[in-house]
């Protein structure tokens, strides 16, 4: 499996037989600059459908779109009722984490989750491999939230998104340092893309940072 960072929520997930899943597609606006999603791809998730994470017709190749719970393409999709704040969804309103397995690997896509998950919702989500998490705060969970749930989930690998950058620059929102202090594990590549293999998953959890590919 590999999985490409395409920017803010928005990763392409390619499996060992080509079939490619694109989360979160984005629109591009004044503080959100990511060059526009001209990507092809057989599966769109979305989270919620906030414009920022919602823009399916940006994404080529007429995929099957997953909202939540679903089967496409022979993948299973389970999808997690949460939300987007931590008022019950008064502020931002609902949110869907969507989990999946991909070559023997299960990835789970936090979309904008805005508060901690309850022991119930942690015990729906199950095993997960691959954790793709928002870190940047304000719009989302912020850096503590993100590594309290990181330590209560275990993944094997950690992929922070949605937070402040070059690209991104949503005065509230934080920067990816503040969720990488302090943790063991940390590998900063120079590249948009990351390859996994089942039965090569680290022992012990790994955080990796992608630079946008857009």
């Amino acid at each position: 499996m590999k999985i490409k960072w395409l920017g803010h929520a928005s990763l392409m997930i390619t499996s060992e037989t080509g079939t490619k899943i694109i989360t979160d597609p984005y629109v591009t606006d004044e503080n959100l600059n990511y060059g526009e999603i001209k990507e092809s791809a057989d599966i769109v998730t979305v989270s919620h459908e906030h414009g920022d994470h919602s823009n399916v017709s940006a994404v080529r190749g007429n995929p099957e779109v997953v909202r939540g719970t679903a089967k496409a393409k022979g993948i299973e999709f389970k999808g997690i009722p949460t939300y987007h704040d931590d008022a019950e969804g008064k502020l931002r309103g609902n949110n869907a984490i969507i989990c999946f397995e991909v070559d023997g690997i299960r990835v789970c896509h936090l979309g904008d989750l805005g508060h901690q998950l309850s022991a119930q919702q942690v015990a729906e989500l199950g095993k997960i491999d691959i954790l793709l998490i928002p870190v940047g705060g304000f719009y989302t969970i912020d850096a503590k939230v993100a590594g309290q749930l990181c330590d209560r989930l275990k993944p094997k690998v950690i992929i922070p998104m949605h937070f402040k950058n070059d690209k991104c620059t949503y005065p509230t929102i934080a920067g990816v340092d503040e969720f990488l202090k302090g943790k063991e594990g940390v590998s900063r590549l120079d590249t948009s893309e990351v390859e996994f293999k089942q039965g090569e998953l680290p022992v012990t959890t790994k955080t990796v940072v992608l630079e946008p590919a857009l």
